[in-house]
């Protein structure tokens, strides 16, 4: 294994808190002290990406976040732009739930060189979009309809297939600023058949949300959008309270 599929593997037992970051959303600086902040308040690691990154700042972030803090940052992209090897690895996604071949596979083969000459540890990774009540900016970039949130039985069968595959991960997502979260049913389906790494995130903007979904299974939990606009570090401590103890 290496470094980002250990990290996880071995994380698992523990249960992990992740803060995703948008470059576009801050100054390197800014997003560093955010970041250096959620890691005090329980955060394991951080990832940073976007569904669309219009600024050229992502290295530049990845670096001084890096710095600022004791932790992994991964890369959680948007696309094949979304690459650096300033970060400690990369989550190469699959977006498994969608049919569009261009996030499947085209994508990936485009990027993939780029990776294996940085020297980029990967995470192949199942990447899964579940109904969230509103086009979230995923859906919407990808071009991909999501799983439908009453349909835990497609999810479980598209965590089958990824793992039989050969992925190492599975990431649940309703996307960025959702209205609603991954549907804990969908979370124990998924749990029930796949003993991958299973990453959970999308919606999550309270502690019952975030326990409904460490009890379903789920090994991390992911907040974004919900930290990047108000700060909530006593929401963070609590979720890695609850994350850190579920074994």
């Amino acid at each position: 294994m290496n470094f980002i599929e250990n990290w996880f593997h071995n994380s698992i037992a523990d249960g992990g808190l992740l803060l995703l970051l948008d470059p576009d959303r801050g100054s390197p600086s800014k997003l560093a002290g955010m970041a250096k902040d959620a890691v005090a308040a329980g955060i394991d690691a951080v990832l940073v990406g976007s569904s669309l990154l219009l600024g050229d700042s992502l290295e530049s972030a990845v670096r001084e976040i890096k710095s600022a803090i004791d932790a992994p940052v991964f890369l959680f992209p948007g696309d094949g732009n979304q690459v650096t090897a300033a970060a400690d690895g990369i989550l190469f996604l699959s977006l498994v739930s969608g049919r569009n071949p261009r996030w499947l596979i085209e994508e990936q083969v485009e990027t993939a060189p780029r990776i294996r000459k940085l020297g980029l540890p990967a995470l192949p990774t199942a990447y899964m979009l579940i109904e969230s009540g509103r086009v979230t900016a995923v859906q919407f970039m990808s071009a991909t309809v999501p799983i439908p949130r009453n349909k835990p039985e497609i999810a479980v069968a598209h965590a089958i297939a990824a793992e039989m595959l050969g992925l190492k991960a599975i990431f649940l997502e309703a996307g960025s600023g959702a209205e609603m979260s991954v549907p804990p049913e969908v979370v124990a389906g998924v749990r029930a058949v796949c003993d991958l790494p299973l990453i959970v995130g999308g919606g999550i903007r309270d502690i019952e949300t975030a326990k409904a979904i460490i009890d379903a299974g789920a090994d991390f939990i992911v907040i974004g959008t919900h930290f990047e606009e108000t700060g909530d570090l006593s929401l963070l401590k609590e979720i890695a309270a609850l994350v850190h103890r579920k074994k």
